[in-house]
């Protein structure tokens, strides 16, 4: 793929000082900017690399006054950070756009596929699944019975979506995710064995959900196990059965958490964090990464550890912690010069 500056400039609204036909084909970071790429300034620490980049075009801010001369075309934007990334959006959506039906892919006659869809090799999609416009579904990927994917999802390589499961739009779900496996629900019988619980029902997904790679999200055992709308997984996630995470909720790798949890909008969830079942997560709240969250947290707190706290408790505790053993050396001396007074 290749663009002109001009056509940069259009994309990004900004205005161009050099060359408006020189041509890019690829984006680069600053200091390892070569012929043909694009980069920019955002950072005012990078900005020596702006005189010695020898990248075709970089994009810097509407405030930027060069000291020494520059080579590379300058494109003006206001917030040079944002229109990189907006620029990154549409090459991606270029690079991705992908449509057609692969003749290696097996569709269920009652299967309903909507317009300018991908469906690449070997994926399989299941009796009576809808599938929205422009949905990409990528090679090996399986899609059960009854299930409805909206339009401009895509779902990458390998992705496992199990039967009766509702995936909203713009959603994102990446290889070896799997999608609405049965919860974790066993009954113990009185010969110490355990009766398998049906989980009968199903996962929904809302709009501009994103999940990542080798997540797994259980089917609830009745109901819905829900995603809001615009929450991100990270990979090697574990939700458990019936658990719903409220709108824009962030939560980093490795975390789990058990069933019946109800995690609140807008919470920043670090990795390698363990939350019980049955409890509640109000809204805005952060958990640091490793904290093992055993009861309910009120809306708004940041918390810390294993059990997990206060943070602000939490490091006033952390700093005695540190020095306990002189503490205990100090409370050992104080009794033993007790006893020989007494």
């Amino acid at each position: 793929m290749i663009f002109k500056a001009k056509e940069i400039a259009k994309i990004l609204n900004g205005s161009i000082e050099g060359d408006e036909n020189v041509s890019v084909h690829k984006l680069a970071k600053i200091e390892e900017g070569l012929p043909g790429s694009i980069s920019f300034l955002a950072n005012p620490k990078y900005t020596q690399f702006v005189y010695q980049s020898a990248a075709s075009i970089v994009i810097v801010g509407d405030d930027f006054k060069a000291d020494f001369p520059v080579k590379p075309t300058l494109i003006r934007v206001s917030d040079p950070y944002s229109a990189f990334a907006s620029l990154l959006e549409v090459y991606n959506k270029i690079k991705l756009d992908k449509k057609g039906i692969s003749k290696n892919a097996s569709i269920a006659e009652t299967a309903k596929i909507g317009k300018d869809v991908y469906i690449g090799d070997q994926a399989v999609i299941g009796e009576n699944v809808e599938i929205g416009d422009r949905v990409k579904i990528y090679p090996q990927t399986y899609i059960g019975d009854n299930t409805t994917v909206g339009s401009g999802t895509t779902l990458y390589a390998g992705v496992k979506i199990y039967s009766d499961i509702i995936i909203g739009a713009d959603c994102v779900i990446h290889s070896g995710a799997v999608i609405g496996a049965d919860g974790f629900g066993f009954a113990p019988q009185s010969d110490s064995n355990y009766m398998k619980i049906a989980q009968i029902g199903n996962v929904i997904l809302e709009d501009n959900v994103e999940i990542g790679a080798n997540t797994t999200i259980d089917r609830a055992t009745l109901g819905s196990t829900i995603i809001r709308k615009g929450v991100k997984l990270d990979n090697l996630i574990q939700i458990g059965h019936n658990v719903e995470i409220g709108e824009n909720t962030i939560i980093a790798a490795q975390s789990g958490i058990a069933g019946s949890t109800k995690v609140g909008k807008n919470c920043l969830i670090a990795a390698q964090v363990g939350i019980i079942g049955h409890i509640k997560i109000g809204d805005n709240v952060k958990i640091a990464a490793q904290s093992g969250v055993s009861a309910s947290v009120k809306e708004d707190l940041i918390i810390f550890g294993s059990p997990a706290f206060d943070a602000r408790e939490y490091r006033r505790a952390y700093v005695h912690f540190r020095n306990l053993q002189k503490i205990v050396g100090r409370i050992d001396k104080l009794e033993k010069n007790s006893g020989q007074n007494s």
